[in-house]
């Protein structure tokens, strides 16, 4: 009997990312260090998707098949010693989404290759993992080019008897980015108070949902960004830019077991004030320029308007008094900045030439074949049905030391449907509002 010195699977000019719709063609090779009788020999292309309940478990608990394809490259004989290559083509279907690797599931295309040999002897086998981008057009979302706006009001008592109120509102130049891109974030802080308030925090997060037996969602900070606090009677604002990093898209569109979001949540600690805007992650730019040309978002025309601050009647001097400082904003220095440098070895799956970034942020052209991102660092999960809280997977892509160890929501972030109404596309919201 043979012995099989050699069988592997090689794919055309070596490429490892193809597109849906593409053809994916390749040979099989063996070498022989004896003749090798065999029954068949067969090469079968398949695309599937896994989800466990637990993280860094490959026994998956619901799995969905997207294609399943076979071809017989030789039926019953016998091999002669030395090499052998068996060519195969196949067309991948319009459907295939996107690979994506996480602690609780994947999204897998590979192609397996088997030499089913006589009774009584082993089969060989060997299998070879490709990579599948369906590009994400963000110009396909409806407003994707429009700034992202969102304000709250936080009321809150200090020195027993004082009370005041806080006003933040955040905005983004664009609802929708792609990696290299300049993310510019304005925040407006009106402190109504005696009282100085904590420093302002902004966090580029992404949330990855999975469909077991019940939504496991995992929640992780990619960019943390840290400016000032607002003295008493102040207003302030606050400008920062954000370059986004490798990251997978948005949604998965195709799969029905992972669903990925992303939003920027601006927070202060005190008093506890949140904005959260929901966020595009794509691979084609959005090709409109924003409408705010100034080196940060600006504000919709009327969207913060100086407010007098209402006090009780012993605070009505310092009212008086910090009228000026309401109406005439002060600028927020950024105290950190856990940006890190794209593209990263822990973000991206695939080797691929860096983008570069024009002088005014704006990104390069696509290449023929933009990065393709399957994974993001380590992760806190939680449960919708969970009473505990939240506990660190061992994922082995682990995010950069200087990343911050912010408290990460215990409360799923809103979907882009719920945030922003009816008007979004349903293929980029499902799954994300459980």
């Amino acid at each position: 009997m043979g012995r099989v010195q050699l069988f592997e699977i090689r794919l055309s000019q070596g490429r490892v990312v193809y597109s849906p719709g593409e053809p994916l063609a390749g040979d099989v090779c063996v070498r022989l260090g004896a003749p090798l009788p065999f029954r068949a020999i067969r090469v079968t292309c398949t695309g599937s998707c896994g989800v466990s309940n637990k993280a860094n478990d490959g026994a998956w608990v619901v799995e969905e098949s997207y294609f399943n394809s076979s071809l017989s490259l030789a039926d019953k004989g016998s091999l002669p010693a030395g090499e052998h290559s068996f060519p195969f083509q196949f067309l991948l279907p319009t459907t295939a989404p996107t690979s994506f690797e996480g602690p609780f599931g994947r999204i897998v295309h590979q192609v397996k290759a088997t030499i089913d040999t006589p009774r009584f002897s082993k089969d060989h086998k060997c299998s070879l993992v490709f990579y599948v981008l369906s590009p994400l057009n963000l110009n396909s979302i409806p407003d994707i080019e429009q700034p992202n706006v969102a304000s709250a009001t936080k009321k809150f008592s200090y020195k027993l008897v004082k009370t005041g109120s806080v006003v933040l509102t955040a905005s983004t130049d664009l609802r929708g980015y792609v990696m290299g891109q300049v993310l510019r974030l304005q925040a407006d802080i009106e402190n109504q108070s005696g009282k100085d308030t904590s420093p302002v925090v902004a966090s580029l997060l992404q949330k990855v949902s999975y469909k077991a037996k019940r939504w496991i969602y995992d929640v992780r900070t990619i960019v943390e960004v840290e400016g000032a606090g607002v003295k008493a009677w102040r207003r302030a604002q606050w400008q920062e830019q954000i370059l986004v990093p490798a990251l997978p898209q948005s949604a998965l569109p195709g799969c029905s077991l992972i669903h990925i979001d992303y939003y920027l949540q601006v927070s202060l600690k005190a008093p506890e004030t949140t904005v959260t805007l929901p966020l595009f992650v794509g691979n084609i730019a959005v090709n409109r320029a924003p409408l705010s040309p100034g080196p940060g978002p600006g504000l919709l025309p009327g969207a913060f308007s100086p407010v007098v601050p209402s006090a009780p009647p012993q605070e009505e001097a310092e009212v008086m008094a910090a009228g000026s400082h309401l109406s005439n904003p002060v600028s927020l220095s950024t105290k950190s900045h856990s940006q890190q440098q794209p593209p990263s070895a822990a973000l991206c799956s695939v080797p691929v030439a860096p983008e570069t970034c024009a002088e005014d942020g704006s990104p390069a052209p696509l290449s023929l074949h933009p990065p393709l991102c399957v994974s993001t660092g380590a992760t806190v999960p939680y449960f919708a049905e969970d009473s505990g809280g939240p506990v660190p997977t061992s994922s082995a892509l682990i995010l950069p030391p200087e990343y911050s160890s912010w408290g990460y929501p215990y409360e799923a972030p809103p979907s882009y449907e719920q945030s922003c109404g009816s008007g979004a596309d349903p293929h980029l919201t499902q799954g994300a509002d459980s």
